[in-house]
């Protein structure tokens, strides 16, 4: 087994490795907002309940109630959008796997001699490369919509 080829196998189980984490990762910050979700649900909840339950409080405690209701509001919004943004990392992070996979297949069709390739590895190899070209796009897809996302923000 040559060096070269240890390395590319070396290197290919470490990035796997890599989107592994960063999967878990993000499937617990996934759930830490749906928790956060929940809760913030409970106390928009009660807020609403106080300021229609409560009509004879003094008017700075029903704005006080309001601007507490309106923060929540805001927070459940930023939450939303780290959620939006968090979906897209795993799309991400799915294409990029598959463009590893499709690279792993296609390098080991381009490794193979010319003369001892069948009509079939060709049609294959192109076949290979006409689906990597598909997952770069998707991804390119996906990386626009990122930075269009982020300059709407500003």
């Amino acid at each position: 087994y040559p060096t070269w080829k240890r390395t590319l196998a070396r290197r290919a189980r470490e990035s796997q490795m890599k989107r592994f984490c960063r999967a878990q990762a993000i499937q617990r910050r996934l759930e830490e907002i749906e928790v956060t979700f929940r809760e913030l649900e409970q106390q928009g909840i009660k807020l609403e309940k106080l300021l229609r339950d409560e009509n004879e409080s003094p008017a700075d405690q029903q704005t006080q109630w309001t601007n507490q209701l309106l923060y929540l509001v805001q927070k459940k919004n930023n939450l939303m959008t780290e959620e939006s943004d968090l979906m897209i990392a795993v799309q991400e992070l799915k294409l990029e796997e598959q463009q590893c996979q499709l690279d792993e297949k296609l390098r080991s069709y381009m490794n193979k001699e010319d003369t001892l390739k069948t009509p079939d590895d060709e049609k294959a190899e192109q076949e290979i490369l006409k689906q990597l070209v598909e997952v770069v796009n998707k991804r390119n897809v996906l990386i626009q919509l990122q930075e269009e996302k982020r300059l709407s923000e500003l």
